[in-house]
Order: C-alpha cells, then sequence, then structure tokens
C-alpha cells in the first residue's frame, strides 16, 4: 500500500484503501505484484546501452539526440475506485517512458480543440500556415486527425531523422522489422497507418506552433497540477529541437525516448494520467478535458481498429485477451504502461516489465478481484 512518505516530490496526497476494501483478495493482489517485480524486461538499467547497441535502428540513424538516464527497476501502480490498493518498486522514480508520452500529446491536443487553437481535427494543417512542411503535393492533404492517429504519411525531415527511418516500421508481438528504414512508396494520407516516430514529432511541433508556449509548461498547468501530480516529472527535448515563437526560442518535446529526450516521470503521476482518463475526463468535482475529446481519441481507427489517437485499444480483446474490450493503453518501450480498464474500475501501471508479460500481469490483478 502506498504510503504518503512513497509519494513523489510536491504531489497532493491519494486516497490509499485496503485491498479488501477495495475489492480485492490480499493474497491475490500480493501475488500480482510480486509477478511484476520478478519478471524485469531484459534492458540494461544503463539506458545509454540499449539506445547505443541499435534498439531501433542501426548506426547511423540511431544518434541518440536527447538527453538519457539510467532507469530504476521494475515498478507500478495498482488503483481501483479511485484509489490506491498497491504498489511496487520506487512509484515516484521519474524515469523515460519511450512512447507513452505519445498518448499525452493526444491529451494536450484535445486542450487545443477545446481551447479553439486547432477548429476541427480535420482541418488541413497546410491552411493553418504553421511552417512550409505540408506544402508539397504529399503533405497537402494531412490533418490533425492523421497526424493522431497515425495514418499521415507525412513525408520530410525533422531535428536530423527522416522520416524514412520508420517506413515499413512493425510493432507488436511478432514484429518483422527486416524492411524497417527502406523505402516504400508513400500512400495517400489517411490509407494507411505506420508506427512512425517522426511523424510523432511533427505532430508535437505542430502543437507547439498552436499553443505558442512549449507543451511542458501547458501540460503542468492544464493537468498535472490540476491532478495532484508532482513537480518530479520533466520533459526533455532533443539537443537541436528548437524553434523560436513570438521572439522566443522553445524546445518541441518528442513523443518518445527513440533518440533520447522524452517525458520522464514517475509511475504514480502516470496513474494519475490513467484515472482522469478512466473518470471520462474529470479529477474529482473539476473537468479537466472535455468527455467528447475522450470519445474521440478512443475511438478505434478505421484502418487500425485497436489504435485511437495515440492511445492503443483492446478491440476484439486482442492486444490484452485477459482485459475487456472496453481497456485502453499508453505503452512504451521497455515495458512501460499505463492501462485502463473500465470493466473493473482500474488502473493499472507497470514500469519495466518484459513485454509478453503484460497480459499475464492483467489477468493475476483482475483475478485477484472477489467484490465489487
Amino acid at each position: 500500500m502506498l504510503k504518503q512518505d512513497d509519494l513523489p516530490r510536491n504531489a497532493a496526497a491519494w486516497d490509499t484503501g485496503a485491498p479488501d476494501e477495495l475489492g480485492f483478495r490480499t493474497d491475490g493482489l500480493a501475488d500480482a505484484v510480486a509477478f511484476a517485480e520478478n519478471h524485469e524486461v531484459a534492458w540494461s538499467r544503463n539506458v545509454d546501452d540499449v539506445l547505443g547497441k541499435g534498439e531501433f535502428e542501426p548506426p547511423p540513424w540511431n544518434e541518440v539526440l536527447g538527453p538519457t538516464r539510467p532507469r530504476g527497476g521494475p515498478a507500478g501502480v495498482i488503483a481501483r475506485h479511485g484509489r490506491i490498493a498497491a504498489t511496487w518498486g520506487d512509484p515516484g522514480r521519474a524515469d523515460m517512458t519511450f512512447s507513452v508520452a505519445k498518448s499525452y500529446l493526444a491529451v494536450l491536443a484535445g486542450i487545443a480543440v477545446a481551447d479553439g487553437l486547432i477548429g476541427d481535427v480535420h482541418d488541413c494543417l497546410a491552411e493553418a500556415a504553421l511552417d512550409d512542411a505540408f506544402d508539397t503535393p504529399q503533405n497537402r492533404a494531412i490533418t490533425w486527425h492523421h497526424l493522431l492517429q497515425q495514418t499521415s504519411e507525412w513525408e520530410g525531415t525533422l531535428w536530423d531523422k527522416p522520416d524514412l527511418i520508420d517506413r515499413n516500421r512493425q510493432v507488436g508481438a511478432g514484429a518483422d522489422n527486416s524492411r524497417k528504414g527502406q523505402h516504400r512508396d508513400l500512400r495517400t494520407p489517411g490509407s494507411h497507418w505506420e508506427y512512425n516516430d517522426v511523424r510523432v514529432n511533427r505532430l508535437s511541433l505542430s502543437l507547439l506552433q498552436v499553443f505558442r508556449r512549449p507543451l511542458a509548461e501547458v501540460l503542468r498547468e492544464r493537468v498535472m497540477r490540476p491532478i495532484g501530480a508532482s513537480d518530479d516529472w520533466s520533459w526533455n527535448a532533443y539537443r537541436n529541437a528548437s524553434v523560436t515563437i513570438d521572439g522566443i526560442a522553445m524546445p518541441s518535446v518528442p513523443g518518445g525516448s527513440h533518440w533520447g529526450g522524452g517525458l520522464w516521470i514517475g509511475a504514480e503521476d502516470q496513474a494519475r494520467l490513467g484515472q482522469l482518463v478512466l473518470n471520462r475526463g474529470r479529477w474529482a468535482d473539476k473537468r479537466i478535458l472535455p468527455e467528447d475529446w475522450l470519445e474521440r481519441m478512443l475511438r478505434p481507427c478505421e484502418i487500425k481498429p485497436d489504435y485511437g489517437y495515440l492511445w492503443w485499444l483492446n478491440t476484439d480483446r486482442e492486444r490484452y485477451p485477459a482485459a475487456s474490450a472496453e481497456a485502453v493503453a499508453a505503452v512504451g518501450a521497455g515495458g512501460n504502461t499505463i492501462l485502463v480498464e473500465p470493466a473493473h474500475d482500474l488502473v493499472l501501471v507497470s514500469r519495466w516489465l518484459a513485454d509478453e508479460h503484460m497480459n499475464e500481469l492483467i489477468e493475476r490483478t483482475i483475478g485477484a478481484i472477489e467484490g465489487p
């Protein structure tokens, strides 16, 4: 159980409950926690070793552009009915989260829409005239919707990384990346889904341009502080990822840690974001995100039904058979997951768990539930 002393620095207290008060068998919940602790990802704890050995691609395209830090050990949080039932490891340690950051970009996009900074997600970015990156014939029809679903087929180079790096990239069990980085004729925006970090970073830059403020500032002010998160997290840009807006140099943060940098955050702060999504955009009696944005963000992509707006969906229970079809997740390399499971009013955050064991952790956690 989380004690106040275990909370990240400056975090607001989050109610805890004994396992049986939250409908868990104590022994079953302890078994789930022990399972997470004992199935650590096989990555070195020195993240530089992982990136330097070409975890995502070989040299020279694997050049690290952002800061890195050694990771901690397995850590996590299980919350049910809005209260924390269990934690393990150091839930306050701000570690690199890799592609979990993508899901935060989707949250920020919802704020931009609510603020009127984005008129409609189906607006073409070329019409906004933010820069000339969407003026080419290939890019002219790209909308916010395409970028958020990873169907944009945007062509270009950003922060010295060409989109070609992640063409033909596959993710998930059985992924075949033997052709990753090889030429593929681009298709019409909206007609092909591809997990491409360069294009996600292009989305991040476009959001920076409409907010005209660093995205970390917007996230802290509009989301993290209102939900009681700590001030220990940071969102780190590449050394060359800076633009000048209104005469001020601003960092453009990446949607992951593929080339270093990214969102560094603790499990307990991540669980708060998961709880916000579970609560359909509300925290206590305060509306943080529009409910209609949550519905849109978690709506299946027509050509990739297990993906929404930078959130993974459990459509047809294919990704996580142990969870319901309504479950959604923010997922990053190295075994980083925020699982939101409405069927059991549950949030599960797991850090540094071997990917092949995530479904079993979910199964053990849900299996420990014996009450309403």
